[in-house]
C-alpha cells in the first residue's frame, strides 16, 4: 500500500487533483477537469484526468460514490497518517534546561 501511495503522490498533476478535492470535495470528472484547466491551465484530456484520479483511487487518496448518473470524487487523508505514523516526530517537550 506504501508503494501506491508514494506513487500517487509523486506527479505533481495528482497532487494538484488533491489540492483542488482538499479545496472542494465532492467534485464530478466534469469539475475537476474544469478547475486544472481554468484555474491551474493545464491541457489534461477527461481520460487523462480519469487515469490520474484511478491511481489516487487504487492509493486510498480518492473515494468515489455514485448518485443517479452522477460519480462524485472525496479525497480520502486516512493514508496519509500511516506515513506520519510509521515516522513519527520524537518527542521535545521535555523539560526545558535552564540558563544560568
Amino acid at each position: 500500500m506504501a508503494a501506491d501511495l508514494f506513487k500517487a503522490l509523486a506527479d505533481p498533476t495528482r497532487r494538484t487533483i488533491l489540492d483542488e478535492l482538499a479545496e472542494k470535495s465532492g467534485q464530478t470528472l466534469f469539475e475537476i477537469c474544469s478547475r486544472l484547466s481554468m484555474k491551474h491551465r493545464l491541457g489534461i484530456s477527461r481520460q487523462g484526468v480519469s487515469q490520474h484520479l484511478a491511481v489516487l483511487e487504487a492509493a486510498g487518496l480518492v473515494e468515489t460514490r455514485r448518485e443517479g448518473r452522477y460519480k462524485f470524487h472525496d479525497l480520502n487523508t486516512a493514508p496519509l497518517r500511516q506515513i506520519t505514523e510509521r515516522w513519527p516526530l520524537p518527542d521535545t517537550s521535555g523539560p526545558e534546561e535552564s540558563t544560568p
